[in-house]
């Protein structure tokens, strides 16, 4: 099987969640013998190369300066369909499109139609979802291109519960056009080094809290940074540390200065995967205060790493986390909430142990890779003997015109 998957982000260019989740399903995918091939955004030039198995093609944008995010986007979307076109040309045959996210949705609608190919897409957020609604055109125009390309699809694939019921509601998707397949994560991928590094960030009698992730105001860091001043009555000795990088990260500032809380937040930036699992080894508590939260990789990571996790009751991260199971979840929003539960990870030694061996043993049997891939490729196979029975324009649609000859061009789905 030749799948061709279209991405805007792919290591080593990781904006966030996205990035991982296309890496950890090409390389599961690939492990079990399917011709995966990923064309995405690259640097300057173009560079090809085979990574754990999948054919990588990373393809700069146009050398054009856009006038706007969206002529950028579109730019991007040139790029990625003529390396697209040149590969289909070259091998002759692809069985299947996988679109990541509205940002690639130009390239893979067109290819679809090209070569009537089955597409299909994972929606990995939305743009009502972000910012709890749309409030400006570029959010209204996102929004429709979204709709767009879940229109488009054969099927349309989210990670949760949460996010098929979002897609129902924002695009009136029919349900059994929706799949839901976990996010996954690569346990042999989190380690930590034997060489104790914790004094780098904090000293040894100090507890830390930690986060990470994109800093914008969806991830909900504002909240966790009202929730400090209350745990600091409890244990004045903790450091919070917020590592990862993003728009909203002056305010964040702004607001632990308006606070007198400079001596206990550390602002680390970006870190990168070793440093990142080392924070994850010795934290006292892994806060994730997100207000919207399609899924939550990070809260997986971790979940593995040994240190106890508090999250929102929100989204994704509710399904993963079962309250004083695996983890901890408090009212989402609720600074006075969040607070208490990192209290408890401070105060209650017993139940802290009986969470990370729960959460551990959760994770390896509900998110490895290879399973997720399988659910994966059983999708592809339905979609793909479907296709191979389907006539791509119905007679009934092509030989009795319902509607003015004008009208057809707008019925994107058809040739006719």
């Amino acid at each position: 099987m030749k799948v061709l998957t279209l991405t805007w982000e792919y290591p080593p260019r990781t904006i966030g969640g996205l990035a991982v989740h296309v890496a950890g399903l090409s390389h599961a995918m690939a492990r079990k013998g399917v011709d995966v091939n990923v064309v995405t955004v690259g640097e300057n030039q173009e560079n090809s190369y085979i990574e754990q198995g999948v054919s990588v093609h990373a393809i700069p944008p146009y050398f054009l300066p856009p006038k706007d995010f969206i002529s950028e986007i579109q730019h991007l979307n040139f790029s990625l369909l003529e390396k697209s076109i040149k590969l289909i040309n070259e091998w002759g045959k692809v069985d299947i499109i996988h679109a990541h996210d509205w940002l690639v949705a130009f390239a893979a609608r067109t290819l679809k139609h090209i070569y009537q190919l089955p597409l299909i897409s994972t929606i990995h957020a939305t743009e009502y979802g972000r910012n709890n609604g749309l409030h400006t055109d570029l959010q209204r125009y996102i929004s429709s291109v979204e709709w767009w390309l879940t229109y488009e699809s054969w099927k349309v694939l989210v990670c949760s519960k949460a996010m098929k019921s979002e897609v129902a509601n924002i695009f009136q998707t029919p349900q059994d056009k929706i799949a839901v397949i976990n996010n996954g994560i690569d346990i042999k991928n989190i380690k930590t080094s034997k060489e104790s590094l914790r004094t780098n960030y904090a000293s040894s009698n100090e507890k830390i809290v930690l986060f990470v992730g994109r800093l914008v105001p969806e991830k909900g860091v504002q909240i966790l940074i009202e929730a400090l001043p209350r745990v600091l009555t409890f244990e004045p000795k903790t450091k919070l540390l917020i590592a990862g990088k993003g728009p909203y990260e002056n305010s964040l500032k702004d607001l632990v200065r308006a606070k007198g809380l400079e001596s206990r937040v550390n602002f680390l930036g970006f870190v990168n995967d070793k440093e990142r699992d080392e924070l994850y080894r010795y934290a006292d508590c892994i806060a994730f205060p997100s207000l919207y939260e399609p899924f939550g990789i990070v809260a997986l990571e971790g979940m593995v790493a040994g240190s106890p996790v508090v999250v929102a009751d929100a989204g994704g991260l509710s399904e993963i986390v079962q309250h004083g199971v695996n983890g901890l979840k408090f009212i989402p929003g609720n600074a006075y909430s969040l607070s208490e539960q990192i209290i408890r990870t401070f105060s209650d030694i017993p139940l802290v142990a009986r969470l990370v061996k729960r959460a551990l043993e959760d994770v390896t049997k509900k998110y490895s890779w290879d399973g997720i891939a399988n659910q994966t490729l059983n999708l592809y196979e339905e979609i793909i003997d479907e296709s191979t029975t389907t006539q791509w324009v119905p007679p009934w649609f092509k030989n009795n015109h319902i509607f003015p000859a004008e009208y057809y061009p707008k019925f994107g789905r058809y040739e006719v």
